[in-house]
């Protein structure tokens, strides 16, 4: 058991959300359904759902509508090349999901997630403060990130 699970509120989406993170990212399943057994405010059949997207775990709650999320916390996807970048980006708008800025989206559930190439962070931290720079503004012009169009800002 992971000491730290991260706990997501739906309304009333809580399964088929969990369901649909679980068929966009590889090793991951359901791993248990709470029924509602008439927790106030949820009319939903289910109450929670128990899920792992790769080695983390996570529970989503159909807690009701009173709560919904918002850009002050987002899940960041650490992509190996524009392929996985472009797989990621793909599959979470799908459904109504919506383009973002600076490689952000957010999915048809409203969870923001930020679908970031790794090089980018490596990017951003140089020593060498002006390619860094360089670097940066380039994602700040972004919606989508485009790794090749990094590279060209950050080496001038």
């Amino acid at each position: 058991m992971q000491k730290i699970t991260t706990f997501l509120w739906y309304d009333q989406e809580a399964e088929e959300a969990a369901r649909f993170y679980c068929s966009i990212f590889k090793k991951s399943k359901i791993l248990g359904i709470t029924r509602n057994l008439g927790a106030p405010g949820v009319t939903a059949d289910v109450l929670t759902v128990q899920f792992r997207l790769g080695d983390q775990e996570f529970t989503a709650l159909n807690g009701g509508p009173q709560f919904k999320f918002t850009e002050a916390i987002s899940l960041m996807i650490n992509c190996k090349d524009q392929k996985e970048v472009d797989y990621y980006w793909e599959k979470l708008l799908a459904g109504g999901g919506q383009e973002s800025a600076c490689g952000w989206l957010k999915d048809k559930y409203g969870l923001s997630w930020q679908v970031t190439p790794a090089i980018l962070m490596k990017m951003i931290a140089d020593k060498n403060r002006k390619k860094a720079q360089r670097a940066f503004e380039a994602m700040m012009q972004m919606v989508k990130i485009d790794i090749r169009k990094l590279k060209e800002a950050y080496d001038g």
